[in-house]
């Protein structure tokens, strides 16, 4: 469940079959660019659509759900389907829940070491903190425009399992379009972020 939780919650947050591309240092200027142009994102909304592909199953195991997210520290990701459940995160405070335990409960972040975690990969990847980014994975260009990068795990405890990650950008490198986060075995699960709004008012009870 941990580690679902986690592979789920890398943010950032969507690829179909990929092309072979020729893979380079990433350039300082994409990556300020990148980051420049999350500079300017208030709050973003969006639908996604999560695959899990098992090798022990011929089918994907298929979920959806919905994101916000709110500078600086505000985000909710819920699942919608097959079952809800969910969490949100509001400064160093947090919040859960979930249909078939029918249960809301309230956590502290700092005591929580595996929302600590998602947390700070969230909003990394919501921020576009490529400096975070950096110190935490070695990233390759697999294509500029629009962004495509390749990140593998620098740290031990992380490389145990998560092979490498696919992160792909919109077309304007404003927000994370698509992720893939490869495991060790083979198993994949596959992102899509889909009808996203890019600084629109959200409700003010979301959070």
């Amino acid at each position: 469940m941990k580690r679902l939780l986690f592979l789920c919650c890398l943010l950032c947050l969507l690829l179909c079959a990929l092309p072979l591309y020729a893979e380079t240092q990433p350039s300082p200027q994409l990556l300020d660019t990148l980051e420049k142009n999350a500079g300017s994102v208030r709050t973003l909304s969006s639908d996604f659509v999560q695959e899990k592909h098992l090798s022990m199953f011929k089918n994907p195991m298929t979920s959806k759900g919905r994101l916000y997210f709110s500078k600086p520290d505000q985000l909710r990701w819920e699942l919608t389907a097959p079952v809800a459940s969910g969490f949100v995160l509001k400064g160093d405070r947090g919040r859960r829940w979930h249909e078939r335990t029918g249960r809301t409960e309230s956590f502290q972040i700092s005591q929580e070491p595996i929302m600590k975690l998602v947390s700070e990969q969230l909003f990394a990847w919501a921020r576009s903190d490529f400096a975070w980014i950096k110190k935490e994975y070695r990233v390759t260009v697999l294509q500029e425009s629009p962004a495509l990068l390749r990140l593998e795990p620098r740290s031990a405890a992380t490389a145990g399992f998560l092979h490498h990650l696919l992160i792909g950008f919109s077309a304007d490198g404003r927000y994370v379009k698509s992720v893939e986060l490869h495991e060790k075995d083979g198993d994949f699960t596959r992102i899509r972020f889909l009808n996203t709004a890019v600084n629109k008012a959200l409700p003010a009870d979301i959070f």
